[in-house]
């Protein structure tokens, strides 16, 4: 009874930014880790960041290829995630998802359990 619905996605120049926004419903949210992850054509989908839950100190994480580039947030209040990208580059083309946190490393996909249908980004160079 978890349903995730990404949006902000589209088309940016390099160098560009742009916002994601993942609307979560269930009870559960606020206490789970919330993750962003990307999948690019013909690759297979990796990890972008998470943060933790409402009683796990907030914790912010990021794989090394975004790291002070993304900026990940939530807005308990409003059910709803967030990934600020900024100085967007073309190899950040992809769908992103974002995802919910049950068991295990935040960097691992069998770590999740609810996907939302994912947000096309495709930065040109």
């Amino acid at each position: 009874q978890v349903q995730l619905v990404e949006s902000g996605g589209g088309l940016v120049q390099a160098g560009g930014s742009l916002r994601l926004s993942c609307a979560a419903s269930g009870r559960t949210f606020s206490r789970n880790a919330m993750g962003w992850f990307r999948q690019a054509p013909g690759k297979e989908r990796e990890f972008v960041s998470a943060i933790s839950g409402s009683g796990s100190g907030g914790s912010t994480y990021y794989a090394d290829s975004v790291k002070g580039r993304f900026t990940i947030s939530r807005d308990n209040a409003k059910n709803t995630v967030y990934l600020q990208m900024n100085s967007l580059k073309p190899e950040d083309t992809a769908v992103y998802y974002c995802a919910v946190h049950y068991s295990g490393s935040y960097y691992l996909l069998a770590a999740y359990g609810y996907w939302g249908q994912g947000t096309q980004v495709t930065v040109s160079s």
